[in-house]
């Protein structure tokens, strides 16, 4: 199964967001593939600053990510750069699939 989502990234901030990225932790990477959580990838939209994120999900794992203290130190480290919620998770909009082709 896939999942798709939309995050809003601070204008100005798309470098520092791929060097943040390109840097993530290791205890982060480790984690999500734990969770059953592969082949992640964001794009961004240079002109609206969105970001598009889909990932793979393998439905294992049950720990809720967001209640993890690495998931809640990275998101406090992100929180300058993307508009986030009172809690500094990133303000997400899952979107809906409407087209696939193998």
């Amino acid at each position: 199964m896939k999942a798709a989502f939309k995050m809003k990234l601070k204008p100005g901030f798309a470098a520092e967001y791929k060097k943040r990225h390109d840097e993530i932790w290791p205890e982060i990477s480790a984690l999500l593939k734990d969770q059953g959580i592969s082949d992640y990838t964001i794009f961004l939209d240079e002109e609206t600053d969105t970001l598009f994120a889909v990932q793979q999900l393998s439905g294992q794992g049950s720990q809720e990510l967001g209640q993890q203290e690495i998931v809640q130190q990275w998101w406090a480290y992100m929180a300058d750069i993307m508009e986030t919620n009172a809690d500094h998770s990133p303000v997400s909009v899952a979107l809906k699939e409407v087209f696939h082709m193998d």
